[in-house]
């Protein structure tokens, strides 16, 4: 039985490796687009950006963990096909590839700026691959001006960055506030403090007209309101687009991802789509979750799957974001929230916030409160019964709880 597996990525190599040691015998193979051996991409913006790590340090495996493990490894490879009916994989180069079971982990795509506002300026950047991070980190010099387009988590963690190394950082946000899509109100208003006091500049309600450019090369940004924020360089931390396009053409149902059922299954038994690329049921409702628990912990349901288990896909999600000297850890997912309670932790400086839809505890936005995480984490996933009353107590104990 072969498993190919499109896309080396968080998922990819956390099936590889869950379906090696759960099946000796089974024929594995990694397609992968990169040129280096699968990586970790949260750090690229976070530790590895900042210097703290080295690119050996961020591999999810050793380069020379695939041999031994017989897990085929085609770096470089392009998926342009798949021929459902003889169950190949056709690759770039002409390769074709066969397969009993096929698993799509073939990640997002980050969004950029309209060529028509200047979004293809060659110093305007995205930040998502490792070919990215190392641009900027060569662009993140002292006395340089950066703007940043979009106030969510990987915005600002590239914002965090510069200004540690002596950037001037413009942070513009289109919503009336940063992180609108993610986290209440109280989470953004910390994390604006935080940056205000280390220098950066942050614009909310701040439209773009377009990107100023003098002999093709940005040099500001143009808001709808005529103000001009000069720039050496932007970063467009817009979000991203589920990578569907191999899914799509193959005939796969999709919408706003690769639609599985509660197994991982694609609308072809034969083919399993996982991570990021992946919209699941949760809760009632069709999600997409952009995270490494949710691509490691779906790595290994699928691979049990594959060798004909039956098992169902829940997860409790988890987060985090560095920025600065803030540590943000986040527990649970918090849609559809409708209050939220601040809870002060035990060391100075450390706080959280308690989102709830009603009375029932959805998640936790924990700041520099690595206990309260830990603490909202097991509550979730013991599915134990935390109050908006045990919340804003105090001198109550979560840890009774457990």
């Amino acid at each position: 039985m072969k498993t190919v597996i499109i896309g080396g990525s968080h998922a990819g190599v956390s099936l590889a490796a869950q379906l090696r040691h759960l099946s000796p015998d089974s024929e594995i193979a990694i397609v992968s687009a990169d040129a280096e051996p699968p990586y970790q991409r949260p750090p690229l913006s976070k530790g590895y950006m900042s210097g703290k790590v080295t690119f050996d340090q961020v591999l999810l495996r050793p380069e020379d963990w695939y041999a031994p493990n017989r897990i085929e490894l085609l770096k470089g490879g392009r998926a342009e096909a798949i021929d459902r009916k003889d169950k190949m994989v056709v690759l770039d180069d002409d390769r074709h590839i066969s397969y009993n079971t096929l698993v799509l982990a073939t990640g997002a795509k980050p969004r950029r700026l309209p060529q028509e506002i200047g979004g293809h300026l060659p110093n305007v950047y995205v930040m998502r691959d490792h070919g990215d991070a190392l641009k900027l980190m060569a662009r993140m010099q002292e006395g340089q001006r950066l703007v940043v387009i979009g106030g969510g988590y990987i915005g600002l963690e590239a914002a965090s960055e510069a200004a540690k190394k002596g950037v001037s950082v413009t942070v513009i946000e289109a919503a009336d506030r940063i992180l609108k899509r993610v986290a209440c109100a109280e989470t953004a208003h910390d994390i604006r403090a935080l940056h205000h006091a280390h220098g950066v500049t942050i614009l909310e309600n701040a439209q773009i007209h377009e990107i100023h450019e003098t002999n093709g090369i940005a040099d500001g940004v143009i808001l709808a309101d005529d103000r001009v924020i000069p720039a050496d360089f932007i970063i467009t931390g817009i979000g991203v687009y589920p990578d569907t396009a191999l899914a799509e053409t193959a005939g796969l149902t999709y919408n706003n991802g690769i639609v599985v059922n509660d197994r991982l299954e694609t609308s072809d038994p034969a083919i399993y789509a996982i991570g990021d690329c992946a919209s699941f049921p949760y809760r009632g409702t069709m999600i997409r979750l952009e995270s490494v628990q949710n691509a490691n912990d779906m790595g290994v349901v699928v691979a049990h799957n594959i060798l004909g288990e039956r098992k169902s896909y829940k997860p409790v999600p988890w987060f985090w974001s560095d920025q600065f000297e803030l540590k943000l850890q986040i527990a649970g997912l918090n849609t559809g929230f409708d209050h939220v309670i601040t809870r002060m932790g035990l060391r100075e400086g450390a706080k959280s916030h308690f989102y709830f839809k009603g009375e029932e505890f959805l998640a936790a936005d924990c700041l520099n409160d690595g206990a309260a995480y830990m603490v909202a984490r097991k509550i979730l996933e013991g599915g134990k019964v935390l109050t908006k009353a045990h919340v804003a107590d105090p001198g109550f104990n979560m840890k009774s709880l457990l």
